[in-house]
């Protein structure tokens, strides 16, 4: 059935493109070994020599694409596929890895010059080090490195005419000169992504993204410039006090009693203002830092905890909550707050310090039996 071929082929080509995509922005390597169709149910599996991934995300709701970019530009996409091909093949086959790599620069030219010019101008910039040794070496051979590439590379890879330059299988100094310039190439080829297809990894939103953008239009303009520049505007001019706020562990819905916090503003100074989040029970209180001079936002556990007043002490429901919150964070969990009609914030992780996270179910059971028997 055309029809049906040709809809399998564009929902493949949709998934291509996502793993393209995916494997480039988590810093590894994703592919689609197999895939299944049919009415009817079937026994599937792949060959474990081809079902693995240099992304290391496990369990059921591990897996984290937030923040992952949109690629609309044709050039783009043809070059995260190349890429993509490249570090499938790495570590296989170098000689094809290597050609894959070069594909993602030679793609975005018409002509080699263009090509050329860039290697001659890039060939400086390259952090990792075992490029910049290979630089070195070939530089210290009397080689044009860009027409190394080319040349003793590129075409000795794709093409083996009488003649010419190949790369042997047969020859071990062949394998050895092309997988040392794999390395170069690899590298080549990431630097053409990031920096002129200005494609992000995570890596780099992490480090550039502002984290409290979606709340910023809440705030006084004059006072959103003050904080941001690190001075202490007034704090009623943040417009925060009585914001009901959920709080939840990313990717799971708020726990009870989360959902809607009421926020207040405990103090604002030198570009950060610490807010704290009460249930409607006043038993719990959640404490946070807003640095709007570096758009994130800090969970203070230190400053967190449970609450008793003239009207309500604490039940089990808040104990379990509070409890899931502080070892699940300790443990490196994402607190992620929630205002309705925006985009959730996230925190930043914890990272503990003379402390040794256990086990937080265990820890939020034991917690929870110990107040249970302190109500009896």
């Amino acid at each position: 059935m055309p029809g049906a071929m040709q809809r399998r082929d564009e929902c493949l080509s949709r998934l291509y493109r996502f793993t393209s995509v995916l494997g480039w922005f988590r810093h590894g390597f994703v592919d689609v070994v197999d895939i299944m169709h049919g009415s009817r149910a079937t026994v599937f599996g792949v060959g474990t020599r081809l079902a693995h991934s240099s992304v290391g995300q496990s369990g059921s709701k591990s897996f984290d694409c937030n923040y992952m970019p949109i690629i609309e530009d044709e050039n783009v996409r043809i070059a995260l596929a190349f890429w993509r091909e490249g570090e499938r093949l790495s570590g296989v086959h170098d000689s094809y890895a290597f050609l894959s790599y070069f594909k993602v620069i030679e793609s975005q030219y018409q002509d080699g010059r263009g090509r050329a010019d860039w290697f001659t101008r890039n060939l400086d910039h390259l952090p990792e080090e075992r490029a910049v040794a290979r630089i070195a070496e070939l530089r210290a051979a009397g080689e044009d490195v860009g027409r190394h590439l080319y040349d003793s590379g590129r075409n000795a890879v794709a093409h083996a005419s009488f003649g010419g330059d190949i790369v042997d299988p047969d020859i071990p100094f062949d394998r050895r000169r092309i997988a040392a310039d794999l390395v170069l190439m690899r590298e080549l080829a990431r630097r053409y992504i990031a920096h002129e297809l200005n494609v992000p990894t995570a890596r780099s939103v992490y480090a550039s993204r502002n984290r409290l953008e979606p709340w910023e239009p809440l705030i006084d303009p004059q006072a959103l410039a003050t904080l941001k520049a690190g001075g202490t505007p007034d704090s009623a001019l943040l417009e925060l006090e009585g914001l009901r706020v959920g709080l939840r562990l990313w990717p799971d819905d708020p726990l009870p009693g989360l959902g809607a916090m009421t926020m207040r503003v405990d103090a604002v100074h030198e570009g950060a203002a610490r807010v704290l989040l009460f249930n409607d029970r006043m038993t719990m209180m959640f404490a946070l830092v807003l640095d709007f001079r570096n758009g994130q936002v800090h969970t203070q556990l230190d400053n967190s905890c449970l609450l008793q007043n003239d009207e309500h002490r604490p039940v089990e429901q808040d104990v379990r909550a509070f409890y899931t919150v502080f070892h699940r964070v300790i443990g490196n969990a994402v607190v992620e707050l929630l205002l309705e009609g925006r985009e959730p914030i996230d925190c930043e992780v914890v990272i503990p310090v003379n402390i040794l996270p256990r086990n937080p179910t265990e820890a939020v059971e034991e917690a929870v039996e110990a107040f249970i028997r302190q109500q009896q």
